[in-house]
């Protein structure tokens, strides 16, 4: 496994401490080390993975488990990401970002993709990565398209209002949830938001650009209609059978066109 220096010092020695546990059935790691291209900036995305039986009390004491597993230097758990069996953290120094997933034995098959075991107690983790295979994350057009429109409304009201940082935020929003995943999409690649668009999908990441805005109302808008535009490329191109909100789509793309009129 090539990882940089700081990430294999970090692996090398934590792994003998945590296989000192009992209740631990093996450690894997996911991310851009288990896919094989991890760099300097890369975080270090590690499984735990705990015997069902013990997993609770684990969790009461996982704070405390990871302090005596790697010079700990702050960490909060990961409801935020809808993950509360996440602990974030910064070990170090050098600082290192690794996040600690916990999961239970019976649960280790459930994925997105396949990570890399690095230590197997008694070999269930192969086993059963082997008899469940990942399940690719979806992207629900149908769920999108039944919400754009709205969103669009929404950005355009906080436009006209003045309220430049609220507009930035929806245009974050956007390319987080809609256009980011559509230009992975286009590059066969899964949908992470913007993670990577830069490598995977470098055309459209050019064309991302043009959401992109400063503290100006002008900037703003323009921004806004070139995220109207470049969702109903992107959409058409997909060839999805989905019900289009055409409706609202006519009425919150006017209501935008007078907001940056009325705005001057």
């Amino acid at each position: 496994m090539d990882v940089p220096s700081l990430h294999s010092r970090f692996l090398g020695d934590a792994l003998p401490r945590i296989q000192q546990d009992a209740r631990v059935a093996g450690v894997a790691v996911a991310g851009s080390i288990a896919r094989g291209h991890p760099d300097v900036y890369s975080d270090v995305d590690l499984i735990v993975v705990i015997d069902d039986e013990a997993f609770d009390s684990v969790m009461e004491e996982r704070l405390a488990l990871i302090g005596s597993w790697a010079a700990l230097v702050a960490g909060f758990t990961g409801e935020h990401v809808g993950e509360p069996r996440l602990i974030i953290t910064l070990v170090g120094p050098p600082l290192l970002h690794v996040d600690f997933k916990f999961v239970r034995a019976s649960e280790f098959a459930e994925r997105v993709e396949d990570p890399e075991i690095l230590w197997d107690r008694d070999g269930g983790l192969a086993d059963s990565l082997a008899k469940h295979p990942p399940t690719a994350p979806s992207l629900e057009l149908q769920w999108i398209e039944d919400r754009f429109w709205i969103w669009v409304h929404y950005g355009a009201t906080k436009l006209g209002r003045g309220e430049l940082f609220e507009v930035i935020s929806v245009l974050n929003y956007l390319r987080e949830a809609v256009l980011g995943p559509l230009a992975a999409r286009r590059v066969g690649a899964s949908p992470r938001g913007v993670r990577h668009l830069e490598s995977i999908a470098p055309d459209e990441a050019r064309d991302l650009q043009a959401t992109v805005c400063g503290y100006d109302r002008h900037d703003a808008g323009q921004a806004l209609l070139a995220g109207v535009e470049l969702y109903r490329q992107w959409l058409d191109s997909t060839e999805a059978a989905i019900e289009r909100r055409r409706h609202a789509e006519e009425l919150a793309v006017q209501y935008l066109h007078d907001v940056i009129d009325h705005a001057g």
